[in-house]
């Protein structure tokens, strides 16, 4: 059920909102039931142009009117003053300065870009798993200097880290910590971004390689599932699955599919004996976000859908499963390496991008952390 605001409408604003990420928020927010489109930031060479103008819009729904005749703006925090949320869609060469400009003007920013998820001090957060990791946002504003009163930045996760970690999560939930992962991904076009790969090297082809995901999966795994420490002098940090040490192997792949990530994953569990493949659905399907229980409009019912069908999930027939915002799962096996291996399916341009900060901002609304 969606929170009640009374009517209340949240001014919001989208950086990078020309490129793809951007026009998925566009589409996300432009439904919203209480965030409301009111400013939307791009190059400087958009700046002052009608947004229809300029956008090569990409996705299968048509350009929400809302936004049509919206002036784009340049990404200065001066332009987006009336907002209580701005989400960042930017590329990664240009996000961390700006996105540091708005967190210094007092604006709660969240963020797709990859710039900050290694800070020490900033929030990794999968909606469907970490919420809890919002309690450093309080050190994150009083270590800047000057102190914030309102602006912070939480980011979330890379699309591929953001599948397979839900499940693990579940998992970790029920029978405790995960000894180690391997996991093999399948990874979607539409995660290269636009133009993305060319088509003469990805038709009829799979290319087993793409740079810096596999290192990316095997370090924001840590911090994701990991606690926050409180050290001696009071300062907390994240603790990196350090309690159980848990080692990840990972290897990614593009494949030529539009949407919807696919990975196969084997795990083993710290306590013996492990739990059977029907312990492991049952986990899974009883794992429940705390963003669905606080009442985020976005987040979905079924935190993780179990196919039991031999051949499911699939992207093709998958990845819209509640407007992608949760993560399919099937073929719960054992595996004669590890413990249990499955397969994961989530949609990387909704839950493994737009839509998880869409469900953070709501989070930190809910939970008071916005103003």
């Amino acid at each position: 059920m969606a929170p009640n605001f009374e009517g209340k409408k949240v001014k919001v604003g989208v950086l990078g909102a020309t490129g793809t990420v951007g026009q998925r928020f566009i589409v996300l927010l432009s439904e919203h039931p209480f965030f409301v489109l009111h400013a939307l930031g791009a190059s400087q060479r958009s700046a002052g142009k009608a947004y229809s103008k300029v956008v090569a819009w990409k996705q299968v729904r048509a350009i929400p009117h809302v936004v049509r005749d919206m002036v784009i703006q340049e990404c200065k925090p001066e332009h987006f003053s009336e907002c209580s949320v701005v989400f960042s869609g930017l590329d990664a060469d240009v996000a961390g300065n700006i996105e540091a400009a708005f967190r210094e003007a007092e604006l709660a920013v969240f963020s797709n870009a990859k710039n900050f998820r290694r800070d020490p001090h900033v929030p990794l957060i999968v909606p469907l798993v970490n919420t809890s990791h919002y309690s450093i946002i309080q050190q994150q504003q009083q270590l800047h200097s000057p102190p914030l009163k309102k602006g912070f930045i939480v980011t979330n996760a890379n699309c591929s880290t953001t599948g397979f970690v839900v499940p693990l999560a579940a998992l970790e939930k029920a029978f405790g910590p995960i000894e180690s992962c391997m996991i093999t991904t399948m990874q979607a076009i539409s995660g290269a971004g636009y133009p993305g790969i060319p088509s003469l090297d990805i038709l009829d082809n799979v290319v087993p390689y793409i740079s810096g995901e596999e290192e990316k999966m095997e370090w924001e795994t840590l911090k994701i599932l990991g606690g926050i420490s409180t050290e001696d002098d009071g300062k907390k940090s994240f603790d990196m699955h350090s309690k159980q040490p848990l080692r990840i192997s990972a290897s990614c792949n593009r494949v030529p599919v539009l949407e919807g990530h696919t990975e196969c994953v084997s795990v083993r569990f710290a306590k013996r004996p492990p739990p059977s493949p029907q312990q492991v659905r049952e986990a899974f399907q009883a794992y429940t976000s705390d963003a669905y229980a606080m009442g985020c409009p976005s987040a979905p019912r079924h935190t993780v859908y179990v196919h039991e069908e031999p051949d499911r999930p699939q992207p093709r027939l998958d990845r819209d499963f509640q407007l992608g915002a949760g993560v399919c799962v099937g073929r719960v096996r054992e595996c004669r390496v590890l413990d249990i291996k499955f397969v994961v399916m989530a949609n990387n341009v909704a839950i493994g991008a737009a839509t998880s900060s869409i469900i953070n901002a709501e989070f930190a609304l809910l939970k008071g952390y916005v103003a």
